[in-house]
């Protein structure tokens, strides 16, 4: 098994992290304090009491339901910068050098908080973190796929000047995922598309959905890459096109055995997707509520795949690099690292 100051060293690129996901108990209830928000009365009354709760839950809608009543504690645009800014502090030590982080404006504009209000309280936190950390960003708007379509409509017109001054990156697709296919969301990936030529996309499939859904989002939704997509695993003719396309997988270990898809960080199919030249990276999801961020996933993984050397994790994080959607400059400094850091561990 590689060290954890190998892992910690590696540049790191995250792609799958929900900024609502990283609501910590101790942020929670100052928030909740300071906007003097009442939480429900059955919510827990303390952080010791909702860290309990967060160790378990029984399953997405479980989760699901917490989740969003830790976001009406979000109210002015600071709670948003407060809560941002907290993930970037964090992960700084971690070797994260580049994020590209989801949020869920309808989340928010439910409760008439504008979707300005939040965009630009978690931009001001990315400027800062690239200022101070060097940590660059990119701020992925998602749909959420229990609201009606009709409705993710209005959102991404309420988006829409954000989208065309590149403010918003991208555009994705959350929350519970059976129910909802990615057909219901055709109009919306073509109206936001329209905006933006450079608008990427991408979708949550594949996690609770089959590996039909997977490509459905790429061939409906003509998504570029797939968030967690471990169900593509039981379609070897998908598992070619992920390979030949090199589509990248966001996968999320931690929150995948938290919400019960797995039931251990070994059951995940990451050997399979390495054997099949399926690219993947390693994220955090929503690492409040799930125990672990960027580099706690790298280091059980590490201890789950014990076999995997210092050359599989380079190929790992180059993977990752290569699928962010930054500039060429940026990824060939970071491939540079991470050669750089094998040599160094590997003599």
């Amino acid at each position: 098994m590689v060290s954890q100051e190998f892992l910690q060293e590696l540049p790191k690129c995250e792609h799958h992290l929900h900024l609502e996901g990283t609501l910590e108990p101790d942020l929670l209830f100052v928030l909740a304090k300071r906007n003097k928000i009442t939480l429900p009365d059955a919510f827990p009354k303390s952080i010791e009491e909702l860290n309990v709760k967060y160790e378990k839950f029984r399953d997405l809608q479980d989760f699901l339901d917490y989740y969003y009543i830790g976001t009406n504690v979000l109210i002015k645009e600071h709670d948003f910068f407060d809560l941002a800014w907290a993930y970037f502090v964090k992960v700084h030590k971690q070797g994260l050098v580049h994020a590209e982080v989801f949020y869920d404006p309808q989340s928010h504009t439910s409760r008439d908080i504008s979707i300005e209000t939040v965009t630009k309280g978690f931009q001001r936190a990315c400027d800062k973190a690239q200022a101070e950390f060097g940590i660059t960003s990119k701020l992925i708007m998602c749909l959420l796929r229990h609201i009606e379509p009709e409705e993710c409509l209005k959102t991404i017109e309420e988006a829409t000047p954000f989208i065309k001054d590149g403010t918003i990156s991208a555009l994705g697709l959350d929350s519970a995922e059976a129910p909802f296919p990615p057909n219901l969301f055709v109009e919306c990936y073509k109206k936001a598309a329209s905006l933006n030529q450079d608008l990427r996309l991408t979708a949550h499939a594949g996690e609770e959905g089959s590996a039909q859904f997977v490509s459905d989002a790429l061939d409906l939704l003509n998504v570029t890459r797939i968030d967690h997509g471990i169900n593509s695993q039981h379609d070897d003719e998908l598992l070619d096109r992920l390979a030949r396309d090199q589509i990248l997988l966001t996968v999320c270990p931690f929150s995948n055995v938290k919400l019960q898809v797995v039931k251990s960080v070994s059951e995940l199919p990451l050997q399979k997707f390495l054997d099949k030249n399926v690219p993947f990276s390693l994220n955090s999801d929503d690492p409040a509520y799930f125990g672990g961020y960027i580099l706690d996933n790298y280091i059980q993984v590490s201890k789950d795949f014990p076999h995997w050397d210092h050359e599989t994790w380079g190929r790992i994080a180059k993977n990752a690099i290569n699928g962010s959607w930054c500039d060429d400059k940026r990824k060939g400094d970071w491939l540079d690292k991470v050669d750089q850091v094998v040599t160094k561990y590997s003599n």
